[in-house]
């Protein structure tokens, strides 16, 4: 039942979502006479209501949201029913494996669009073997059934632990993994120091976490 809820309230956040989108686009049509406006907007519902029907799809399936795979078959079975799969390799011990979690929750539901996974390399040794699973952490990229890409560790991110969750979405849709039309962020483009500068201003003077200054990030495990 609680699933169920939370299913029915991610359908009515992304309806909302796609009804805002309606109301902007409406809003600047504003000077189109009346047919044309009544034209474009049934037009518009009926894309929005086959867009509706196609997240609520993809939700049933457990997308929008970053789930922990409970064995190996379920990888394969996820492969084959969902286009796009991200999937974090990690280990409970691993400090960046935490890391990541964080980001890719985020993420998850931002973009229904693909389905987040992690596993458990001590519960998976079969599948690392086979995705040839080295470092920690390590996200597989996997469309149409087939591993497309890895982000191996942070490097692609900065290289640094404290990246923003935008550079990690960028790179995912660098991969093709997410529909994602952004810029690429500022912390890669400009450096971190640009970047945390840009942050500070914004916060005027708010408290930053703890770890702003850690930038070592050596300490990738090797399996």
């Amino acid at each position: 039942m609680a699933l169920q809820q939370e299913v029915e309230k991610r359908v009515l956040e992304v309806t909302k979502v796609i009804e805002e989108q309606v109301d902007a686009e409406i809003d600047r049509l504003d000077r189109a006479d009346e047919d044309d406006m009544e034209r474009w907007r049934e037009n518009r519902l009926k894309q929005m209501k086959k867009q509706v029907e196609q997240k609520e799809e993809l939700i049933a399936k457990g997308h929008g949201y970053y789930t922990e795979l409970a064995n190996e078959k379920e990888f394969f079975d996820s492969c084959k029913t969902s286009t796009r799969l991200v999937c974090h390799f990690y280990r409970d011990s691993t400090f960046r494996c935490k890391i990541v979690d964080k980001h890719l929750d985020a993420i998850a539901k931002r973009h229904v669009e693909a389905k987040f996974v992690k596993a458990n390399v001590e519960k998976s040794p079969f599948l690392c073997e086979k995705l040839r699973i080295k470092v920690l952490p390590t996200i597989a990229i996997v469309k149409n059934g087939k591993v497309e890409d890895y982000i191996v560790g942070f490097d692609e991110m900065g290289g640094v632990d404290d990246f923003p969750t935008e550079a990690l979405e960028w790179r995912l849709g660098k991969a093709g993994a997410i529909t994602y039309t952004g810029d690429e962020p500022e912390f890669l483009t400009g450096g971190r120091d640009s970047y945390q500068r840009k942050i500070v201003r914004k916060a005027k003077g708010g408290i930053r976490g703890k770890d702003d200054d850690d930038d070592d990030d050596d300490d990738d495990d090797d399996e």
